[in-house]
This record gives structure tokens, C-alpha cells and sequence, in this order.
């Protein structure tokens, strides 16, 4: 089943329509593969089956595992760099806005 896919796919539209900025749009894409990511370890922590099985079947464990389960060869290295380098992007963002706080 593509619910994956789709899940994704509509919090891009979502992120793409909402924030005009690109700085934004990084923000937003960082969030979801972080929150993506949070879903899956916290299901594996408590233990509970249902969960666990409820997180795995409707929820992908991050979007690289999108990337590479529906993508193969030069499709899959271009994506995964794309991937790279809007993680980049979103380290710079997070690093400047940090630098800019005084301690």
C-alpha cells in the first residue's frame, strides 16, 4: 500500500503551499523526517505490539526509507542527495540561529 507515499507526499504539498520562504520550507521538511524518525524509536521503546504495529504499518521510518522504497538506481542517488543537502541546509539555519542568540 502507498499510504507512506502519500502521507509525504500531501505534508510537502502542505509545507510547499503554507511557507513561501525556503528557509521555511527546510524547517518544515526537517520536522516531519525528525518527527518521523521520534515515532518509530518511542513505538520501539514502550514495547507494546499494537503500537509498534499500528507506527510501522502507517508510518515510514524516515524519509530516506521512502526515498529508497520507492526509487531505485540514479533516481535513488539523486533523491538521496537532494535529501543531503536540504539536511544542509537545515544544519546552517540551525547553526546561524543559534550563533545569533547571545549566552
Amino acid at each position: 500500500m502507498y499510504i507512506d507515499a502519500i502521507i509525504i507526499v500531501a505534508l510537502v504539498i502542505f509545507a510547499l503551499c503554507w511557507f513561501r520562504r525556503f528557509s521555511k520550507l527546510v524547517y518544515a521538511f526537517a520536522i516531519i523526517d525528525i518527527f518521523l524518525r521520534l515515532l518509530h524509536y518511542i513505538s520501539k521503546l514502550l514495547g507494546i505490539k499494537a503500537f509498534t504495529s499500528w507506527v510501522k504499518r502507517y508510518f515510514p521510518a524516515s524519509i530516506p526509507s521512502i526515498i529508497a522504497k520507492y526509487s531505485g538506481g540514479i533516481i535513488y542517488t539523486i533523491l538521496i542527495w537532494g535529501y543531503v543537502i536540504l539536511m544542509g541546509f537545515f544544519l546552517f539555519y540551525t547553526v546561524r540561529v543559534f550563533l545569533k542568540k547571545k549566552i
